[in-house]
């Protein structure tokens, strides 16, 4: 009785989870179904009005933004110094699997799928394996729709957990039915107050947006399909049978269709080609759907510039600051979140002691000229030493930089209110001793002169005895 009462409550299926608008979210399809749905809906023929994640391509968008974004930044593991620097740990199990997390998958792949789960069902699990030592080995990430948490009766929480074969082979379905939360690591986003051990995905919020893109694009897919409209027609003045239709037709299609797709018909007799424009229920179908994709963008907090749904319209340079806004507001809560939940699963200390940094400057590795103009600032102004910026660009230290380095004039205010030292004034050369042979400079000076003088006066008579 006990084993067959454990495993009712493991393999118990997955409750409904109630919407805000009504009806419910099913985590396992990735739909919805609306108010007063029978349980065996599937049985009924009731169909659920979403449909699975990543279909919708403004929802794999968004989803893909936070995903792909978080798998370039590079984790490390930091721990605070006592004279409040911060050190880098290489020998730690956190460490180890910042470099390997397991034997299939790189950090990337597993940042990647782990974000994306995260968005996607709104919670993101892994199941440790540990060593002799019992630290954390290998992490192996879980199909969230087919795991969940589970409270015994003594409060203790326990995971069943499923969706990856190389796990259930590696480790057993049987072990993996009923995990310790100390051997999972478990992310997820807002949860209920009820369900506090179960998150929920932003697209909840967005689900009537979803379910109202997707009947407009199948609505266009059937008229589309079930329409008589040609992308063109070609008029002539003239008289035709139905064999010189029929004739002409096929002369078309012969240089238009098959292996001569893209050929150019020659028209003749008055012939005519007219191409068939776009209706305004073509023009106002696309505005619908642009309306919705900017809401269920909004769901999930990324900025319309970022999908390019609106490329042309905005200047680079707004377009960059709301990327920037993106990246300081909601990546940023998505990278510490992250951070904190492998912070609590490897039992760090936290900022600013011990923590985890998922590391954005890897996000400008083409902005080269920001990044080294921001190093040189840091350099001139005594932030960072030579060799710490030549550092952050992976060069070589200097001889004589690991010192930080300002100018002589950059004093402390305090330094202003002491009278600086007096400076005294340089010595005066000694004269040279006299030289009793040389005449002194005035007496040289008198004798041009009247050498001048005499000279002057000789030429003067000389002209008057002319």
């Amino acid at each position: 009785m006990r084993v067959a009462g454990a495993l009712s409550r493991i393999f118990r299926p997955r409750e409904k989870a109630n919407l805000p608008g009504g009806g419910f979210w099913l985590p396992i399809s990735g739909g919805a179904l609306p108010p007063d749905s029978p349980w065996n809906y599937w049985q009924l023929g009731y169909p659920a009005t979403g449909f699975p994640l990543g279909q919708s391509s403004i929802v794999a968008a968004c989803i893909a933004a936070y995903a792909q974004t978080t798998a370039m930044c590079p984790g490390t593991h930091w721990r605070t110094l006592p004279n409040n620097g911060r050190e880098r740990v290489t020998n730690s199990a956190l460490a180890r699997i910042l470099k390997r997390p397991n034997s299939y998958q790189s950090i990337s792949d597993f940042l990647l799928n782990l974000t994306d789960s995260l968005y996607s069902d709104g919670n993101a699990y892994a199941v440790a394996v540990r060593n002799n030592r019992y630290e954390v080995a290998e992490l192996h990430l879980m199909n969230p729709r087919a795991s969940r948490p589970m409270v015994a009766a003594t409060g203790e929480i326990f995971y069943s957990l499923g969706g990856n074969w190389v796990a259930e082979r590696l480790i057993g379905q049987e072990l993996l039915s009923a995990v310790p939360a100390r051997d999972v690591l478990h992310v997820k986003l807002n949860v209920r107050p009820e369900y506090p051990l179960v998150g929920e995905p932003p697209l909840t919020a967005a689900l009537l947006d979803v379910a109202a893109s997707d009947q407009m694009v199948r609505q266009a897919l059937a008229y589309a399909s079930n329409q008589g409209r040609p992308s063109g027609v070609i008029q002539t003045d003239m008289q035709l049978d139905e064999a010189q239709t029929k004739e002409l037709r096929a002369r078309w299609d012969e240089q238009t269709k098959g292996q001569n797709a893209g050929g150019t018909p020659i028209l003749t007799w008055g012939l005519k080609w007219q191409q068939v424009s776009s209706t305004s229920r073509d023009a106002q179908l696309a505005e619908l759907l642009q309306l919705s994709d900017q809401r269920i963008a909004t769901a999930f907090r990324v900025p319309l510039a970022l999908l390019s749904l609106i490329t042309g319209q905005v200047p680079q340079a707004s377009t960059e600051s709301l990327i920037q806004l993106w990246l300081s507001q909601a990546l940023g809560f998505t990278l510490n979140h992250i951070e904190e939940a492998f912070g609590c699963f490897f039992g760090l200390g936290g900022y600013p002691d011990e923590y985890l940094e998922l590391d954005t400057r890897a996000l400008e590795r083409s902005q080269f000229k920001d990044r080294i103009d921001a190093l040189a600032r840091g350099v001139q102004g005594g932030i960072y030493s030579p060799n710490e910026a030549r550092q952050m660009e992976d060069l070589p230290e200097a001889e004589d930089g690991d010192e930080p380095r300002v100018q002589q004039q950059v004093v402390p205010l305090s330094a202003w209110s002491k009278a600086p030292p007096a400076t005294p004034a340089p010595q005066a050369p000694d004269a040279p001793p006299p030289n009793d042979n040389q005449p002194p400079a005035d007496d040289e000076a008198n004798a041009a002169g009247l050498a001048t003088s005499i000279l002057r006066a000789a030429e003067r008579y000389r002209r008057l005895d002319a």
